[in-house]
């Protein structure tokens, strides 16, 4: 049985129908729809055991604790993290970037220098260029090159002994491009930069392992991954996070605090202030368990072949142009593309027309798009429970698009 049909009975929202059209749902880069067992494990929680955590003794506050905790311990195998103190939970991709920049930016000096890349997604260019305008640091890019890949040569000149920071995204949220991380993070190491990967695009698609990735920090988005909004997941190397003063303060964080100082908590409550996204860390661990469930392997399996069906349908089109690596085996579950003389933003109306949900228009990155001679694409993304024929759809209806004109 393929993944599609085992997976597709779990998602209520897939039986909808959209301007009297089924719904062919291909904007899961954006977010991912949420089976049953996610919906249901938070609904539980909101009916039994809400509370808020660690401060509370009575019955509901360490029920409560017990499974906040207990999704601490899922993202911590599901990730291959060392201990459960490397896990940080945050509010999404963009606040633990925004967290790190903020954290490591007190710790830059007038000429330090932060390298990302011109592939990045705006949630990993606005935080680092905050925070080397604060210090006078300065930011470098990785250009692209090719089809869609960094330029290794640009890289490895841009890198110097004054870079402090590389920040790189694991795969591309438009090309696709699953960049070689496991190698940037290593010639981060030799020049002894702090590696940080936003793995908002990989950690829903492929099988993780930060321990042996080597990355000094790392992070997602449940929302991405069939868990709810409102949560994300900042891994830390244990000595890496240590090492940092925590960039926001509040309640939770600490151990004792004098009007003029304060002692901080200890990993990784340290970096959790406030009251945290309790009901979204169940759903997170129920999203977890079902990704485990169903293997990281078969996962990305399944979603190879779906880019491999979208590659080949939208590029026999004419007047189409596909960006990005041409090669599934080195491409995420997206698919980005435009038709001649027809805005993206028509092209998605008019795909909703046909009950094809896509994104279209620059993606959160700007820099790429002027790259690529576009103000923006079409960008198709799958998942689990993304079927062939949705694929084939999608397909046909782009052939059509000028004649629905």
């Amino acid at each position: 049985m393929r993944l599609d049909e085992l997976t597709r009975p779990d998602f209520p929202i897939l039986e909808r129908r959209v301007n009297g059209q089924p719904l062919v749902y291909l904007d899961s880069a954006a977010s991912s729809q949420k089976p049953r067992q996610v919906i249901e494990a938070m609904t539980r929680y909101y009916e039994t055991s809400h509370s808020n955590v660690h401060r509370s003794i009575h019955t509901l506050g360490e029920e409560a604790t017990e499974l906040y905790e207990s999704a601490r311990d899922h993202v911590q195998r599901f990730l291959g993290a060392a201990s459960r103190e490397e896990i940080v939970f945050t509010r999404g991709t963009t606040d633990g970037l925004n967290l790190l920049a903020e954290a490591i930016g007190r710790t830059l000096r007038p000429g330090d220098e932060v390298l990302i890349t011109e592939m990045e997604h705006h949630s990993n260019i606005i935080p680092w260029q905050m925070a080397v305008r604060d210090r006078g640091a300065v930011l470098k890019a990785v250009p692209v090159v090719g089809e869609g890949f960094l330029d290794v040569e640009a890289f490895s000149r841009l890198l110097t002994a004054r870079t402090r920071v590389v920040a790189v995204a694991h795969v591309s949220n438009v090309l696709g491009t699953i960049n070689p991380v496991r190698q940037i993070v290593a010639r981060a190491r030799d020049v002894g930069a702090l590696s940080v990967i936003d793995g908002a695009q990989a950690a829903p698609h492929l099988p993780l392992d930060v321990s042996q990735l080597g990355c000094d920090f790392y992070v997602c988005s449940p929302h991405k991954m069939l868990g709810p909004t409102g949560i994300g997941i900042l891994y830390g190397r244990r000595a890496a996070l240590d090492a940092l003063e925590p960039a926001r303060g509040g309640g939770e964080m600490i151990k004792e605090v004098w009007i003029d100082r304060a002692r901080w908590n200890d990993l990784p409550w340290r970096f959790e202030p406030g009251t945290p996204p309790v009901a979204e860390a169940i759903g997170l661990a129920a999203a977890i368990e079902y990704l485990e469930k169903l293997g990281m392997h078969q996962v990305s399996e399944h979603e190879r072949a779906l880019t491999r069906d979208a590659l080949d349908a939208l590029s026999a089109i004419p007047d189409v142009t596909v960006y990005g690596p041409r090669d599934p085996e080195i491409k995420g579950a997206v698919v980005a593309f435009n038709v001649a003389d027809l805005h993206p933003h028509d092209a998605a109306a008019l795909l909703d027309a046909e009950g094809i949900a896509v994104r279209a228009g620059h993606h959160c990155a700007q820099p790429l798009m002027r790259h690529l001679g576009t103000v923006g694409t079409v960008r198709a993304s799958f998942s689990v429970y993304t079927a062939p024929d949705e694929v084939a759809r999608l397909a046909r209806a782009v052939s059509g698009l000028k004649s629905m004109l």
